[in-house]
């Protein structure tokens, strides 16, 4: 397991999330300023240097719901609101998106450039505010002088963690489904086509040598596939063309978006396993979210604006339905620690927690022009 994981998982699903956020905000007919300042406060929040501070340290990576904690609170930096089934509905199209982009990765080391991508789109979200602007190229330049130096070998590991991270979520949706890139098991497809990774030969040819390394002897062979060579590598710096179209902004207006829960017995019994089973690691689960969310600093709302509630479903009953009918195992509600009993580290823990309180916005109107409906289903 790499300790060096943490940090690209985060960034890449969080932007992810804010790739949702955006669409929607845009297709419900948010008033401009009102969808900025969400888009803003969340940016802001996720980028804070004391947190990223926090969260380059090199680390293992931690449970799921542990994860989907710090995401929870990030959602609920601004005015925006989500329920529970909305908040799981929006963290498992998240978790899929980033997981197709790390299966579909060329090399290795890519899953930086997919990183990069996400952090250029991000970039343009914020392009009217410059102190925004300069946090999120503070750590552009912090993943390139952490992340540019490892070899292939330690970009492996990485991706090899991301995938065990993963491995256990099959969760369909219909803009996967639809573009038959994912099965009705919730796995996915991989291409048998498209550019070979750069600094690599199209497939084809066998190659033999000697034992003084002279090539002996070639035989062809087919394939099945129609691969291309990559055009270029794409640029590793703070500007430049990525080349690689992974991780970019997928969603559009028109497109709908579903997610399915495909769970079979034995995906269901994983997730329990993770719940209930004692974790050996709990102290240090424990220390890492005080750590984190110590960094993160949530602004307050001020001012008389009123919040507004983002539902991901058609209409309240389907979020309620949605709610009930998720299976127990795959719910992210309750973060199960078993700490031990030092009254000093809960009483700090209560404190960072306390922190994080947002104050209570006036009643929500439930009118339609200030819901953001079907957040998901008409992507």
């Amino acid at each position: 397991m790499s300790v060096r994981t943490l940090p690209l998982l985060f960034l890449n699903l969080g932007g992810e999330m804010l790739y949702i956020l955006d669409q929607r905000l845009r297709a419900q007919n948010i008033p401009g300023d009102k969808a900025r300042r969400v888009l803003n406060d969340i940016i802001s929040t996720m980028f804070n240097r004391k947190f990223m501070e926090e969260l380059f340290k090199p680390q293992e990576l931690y449970s799921k719901k542990a994860l989907r904690t710090i995401y929870e609170r990030l959602a609920h930096a601004s005015i925006m609101k989500l329920n529970q089934a909305s908040m799981d509905k929006l963290y498992d199209l998240m978790t899929m998106a980033f997981k197709y982009q790390v299966l579909l990765c060329p090399r290795p080391k890519d899953v930086l450039l997919v990183t990069f991508n996400h952090l250029d789109t991000i970039k343009g979200f914020i392009r009217d505010s410059p102190t925004i602007l300069q946090q999120v190229d503070e750590t552009f330049r912090q993943l390139i002088e952490i992340y540019g130096g490892l070899s292939a070998g330690e970009f492996q590991l990485i991706r090899q963690t991301l995938l065990i991270f993963f491995q256990d979520l099959h969760i369909r949706v219909s803009m996967f489904l639809k573009d038959k890139v994912q099965n009705n098991n919730g796995r996915f497809v991989l291409p048998v086509s498209g550019p070979v990774p750069w600094g690599t030969e199209l497939p084809g040819l066998i190659r033999m040598f000697n034992n003084n390394g002279e090539e002996v002897k070639r035989i062809e062979f087919k394939h099945g596939g129609n691969y291309v060579r990559a055009p270029k590598e794409g640029s590793f710096e703070l500007y430049g063309d990525r080349v690689l179209k992974l991780g970019t902004n997928m969603y559009s207006v028109n497109r709908p978006v579903e997610t399915h829960m495909s769970g079979s017995s034995k995906n269901l019994a994983s997730w329990t396993q993770e719940s209930i089973a004692p974790n050996p690691l709990a102290k240090e689960e424990l220390n890492f979210l005080a750590r984190l969310m110590g960094g993160m600093e949530i602004k307050k709302p001020s001012g008389p604006e009123p919040g507004f509630r983002l539902n991901l479903f058609t209409s309240d009953e389907e979020e309620e339905q949605a709610a009930l009918t998720r299976p127990e195992e795959l719910s992210y509600e309750v973060i199960n620690i078993q700490a031990t009993q030092d009254q000093q580290r809960r009483d700090e823990l209560a404190r960072i927690m306390g922190e994080f309180e947002i104050t209570e916005q006036p009643s929500l109107s439930t009118s339609k022009g200030d819901d953001l409906l079907a957040m998901m289903d008409e992507l």
